[in-house]
């Protein structure tokens, strides 16, 4: 079992440089000092999950945070992609969009999804959200070990 005072390895999946800073800065800091890695589209993010090249040493995360609209793979067809894989399946994916359109919020659940978040527009929602997950899946989620 990860507890509180461990660091988190967390798979950032995102192809906007501004969020993803976003999500670096709310995590500054924090107890754990979390380990962060960034994939840009959905093929990198497989590649980065299966440990294909160049990431056969890539961590396994303890958590994902996924946006929806990627380039060259669809965020959907990468969720579908863990999802039904049985090494990668326990994985915690967090969706986090800018979509809030009700088919996107049903199709992430039922691809299982672990949660569905909007994207708040003004940066200081978005930090308070980004660090409202971190404290959740630490303090109060026991997630196995990888």
């Amino acid at each position: 079992m990860i507890s509180y005072n461990d660091a988190l390895e967390i798979l950032i999946v995102d192809d906007s440089p501004g969020d993803v800073g976003l999500v670096e800065e709310a995590l500054k800091g924090w107890r754990g000092s979390n380990r962060l890695s960034v994939a840009e589209d959905g093929e990198e993010a497989m590649r980065f999950l299966q440990k294909d090249p160049p990431f056969e040493r890539a961590p396994r995360p303890d958590l994902i945070l996924l946006d929806l609209n990627l380039p060259k793979r669809d965020g959907r067809d990468v969720l579908a992609a863990i999802k039904t894989d049985s090494h990668l399946r326990q994985i915690p994916v967090i969706v986090l969009s800018t979509s809030d359109s009700e088919q996107d919020v049903r199709r992430a659940y039922e691809l299982h999804a672990n949660c569905y978040l909007t994207k708040p527009v003004h940066m200081d929602d978005f930090v308070a959200k980004i660090q409202a997950i971190e404290d959740f899946w630490i303090r109060f989620v026991r997630l196995p070990h990888t």
